[in-house]
């Protein structure tokens, strides 16, 4: 029942070592290595779950949610390690999930082929949102993370997000100059402005309402296979500011 924890009863490893890598001016990725206890554990549970394809949001994958247990662990780190480290003060909500990116750059939507932020319409004014990424597979080919700054105005960025979501793949491309892909760089619409590599058991979070993307420069190597695949834990917590 409790796999993912070490035989001394812990989720998290006592002894991470922690960095923090710059995106821009006033924002950082924390960067948590050696983060969980037994994350071995944590891949066996995943393997015997029924991933789905998720409801309501384009990730490029299949989903499944953490164990409650494994939520309130997470939530509790958040609060107590990084939640104010990213300018939160109180902890409104906490999703945690397990995911794999599994499609091909063929069956891509046009949302699906560029960086996103964690978040639908425009950013709340009175929240702060933070975001957690995992990586729970050893093959670094499999792509880290990387962080993006918009090279259009925002009007213009609103603009070509609303178009990716509503227009199919012939009518996004003519429009843009865009072909179906994982986004692995810059290009004409988006600048990478920082990149986290994968590695085992390395735990990141960032500023949420920041672009963002998972680095899938070689699709061939996806598995729908939770002990081979690109399997990540997820998390997505919206706070409220600290005081300035």
């Amino acid at each position: 029942m409790d796999s993912w924890l070490n035989g001394a009863g812990r989720f998290f490893d006592p002894a991470p070592r922690v960095s923090a890598v710059p995106i821009v001016p006033g924002e950082f990725c924390i960067v948590v290595d050696q983060a969980l206890a037994n994350p071995d554990g944590l891949v066996g549970w995943a393997a015997m779950q029924d991933f789905r394809p998720p409801q309501g949001f384009p990730y490029p994958g299949v989903i499944v949610d953490a164990p409650p247990a494994v939520s309130a662990m997470v939530g509790d780190y958040f609060a107590q390690y990084v939640r104010g480290r990213l300018g939160g003060r109180r902890t409104l909500s906490t999703t945690v999930r397990l995911s794999l990116v599994t499609l091909s750059p063929h069956e891509l939507r046009p949302v699906q082929w560029q960086c996103h932020r964690d978040r639908l319409g425009p950013a709340p004014h009175d929240l702060r949102l933070a975001g957690m990424v995992a990586y729970l597979f050893r093959d670094t080919e499999l792509g880290g993370t990387s962080f993006y700054r918009s090279l259009l105005s925002d009007e213009e960025t609103e603009r070509m997000i609303n178009d990716a979501g509503r227009m199919s793949a012939a009518e996004f491309s003519a429009r843009y100059g865009l072909e179906a892909g994982y986004l692995s760089g810059s290009n004409r619409f988006f600048e990478r402005v920082a990149q986290v590599a994968a590695a085992w058991n390395r735990m990141l979070f960032y500023n949420g309402d920041l672009f963002h993307s998972a680095d899938i420069a070689a699709p061939a190597r996806l598995s729908a296979d939770p002990r081979t695949g690109r399997l990540t834990l997820n998390g997505f917590f919206t706070c409220r500011p600290a005081a300035r």
